[in-house]
């Protein structure tokens, strides 16, 4: 992400296998009659890193001066919602759209290279867990929060913020709930990415209180206050939206438990676990 200038349902710890596999049994993995595709790529996941690169695609057809409007149109400026929206590319409607259009449109192929591999790594294992429609739902209220946030700490700016940082960091976030619970199954992270739903989701509360989580959350602040370079003005192409990053990713900490519905999947007995 860069700038161009009660807990769900699910946090009573009832996402434990429902065909009776305790945590602590042999984990047998997928089924050897099911082979891998080569490119097991998640569809919401592979539908979102298309219109990412369709948006990048379309900028390459157009003029230096098209390219800046349409970028601009599509950024969120938190100026607009100080009355600056009809001095915009964009008029008003922006005020609203750029919301979510904010995070489709990427600075360079480096930019969209690091958001494209960070959604691959955090997106797949968390679709395959609480579905594809979830998952968009998860992505875009992440992508929400980080963009609320970065506007409340810099309000009237008029530099574009641009990428989708804030929800992916939300992505992340909500992994984090998962992460250390499959560190301490059988599989470990294999489990994580090839059996999702059979991994126990952290309650909010113990999360929370967990030291591993919290040094990885504090580590992940810090980071991203020491890429601060300032807040350029409306030409600025290397500032990073730190505050996006951070408020995506306490939301995805905090919420994912309103979109888990693992209970439901660990009974299809697609993973079978001995």
């Amino acid at each position: 992400m860069t700038h161009s200038g009660g807990d769900g349902p699910s946090d009573n710890g009832s996402s434990s296998p429902a065909n009776g596999a305790g945590r602590d049994g042999p984990w047998q993995g997928p089924p050897a009659s099911q082979p891998e595709p080569i490119f097991n790529v998640p569809p919401m996941v592979l539908a979102l890193l298309a219109i990412m690169l369709g948006v990048m695609a379309w900028r390459m057809f157009l003029s230096e001066f098209a390219d800046t409007a349409f970028v601009i149109a599509l950024s969120l400026i938190p100026a607009r919602l100080d009355g600056h929206a009809a001095e915009l590319p964009g008029g008003d409607l922006a005020t609203v759209t750029q919301f979510i259009t904010h995070m489709f449109v990427h600075g360079d192929g480096m930019h969209l290279a690091f958001n494209a591999a960070s959604l691959l790594a955090f997106g797949g294992a968390l679709e395959k867990r609480i579905g594809p429609w979830r998952l968009l739902l998860f992505f875009l209220g992440c992508g929400f929060a980080g963009a609320m946030t970065f506007i409340l700490l810099n309000p009237g700016l008029m530099a574009p913020m641009i990428g989708a940082s804030g929800a992916i960091s939300g992505l992340m976030g909500g992994l984090m709930r998962l992460f250390f619970s499959a560190m301490e199954m059988p599989g470990g992270l294999r489990r994580l990415s090839e059996a999702p739903s059979s991994v126990p989701l952290m309650p909010l509360s113990v999360a929370l209180r967990d030291r591993r989580l919290q040094i990885v959350t504090a580590s992940f602040v810090v980071m991203n206050i020491a890429a601060m370079v300032g807040f350029g003005d409306i030409n600025a192409t290397n500032a990073i939206a730190w505050e996006a990053h951070i408020g995506g990713y306490i939301a995805g900490l905090c919420l994912f438990g309103f979109f888990d519905i693992a209970p439901r999947h660990s009974q299809s007995g697609e993973y079978p676990i001995a």
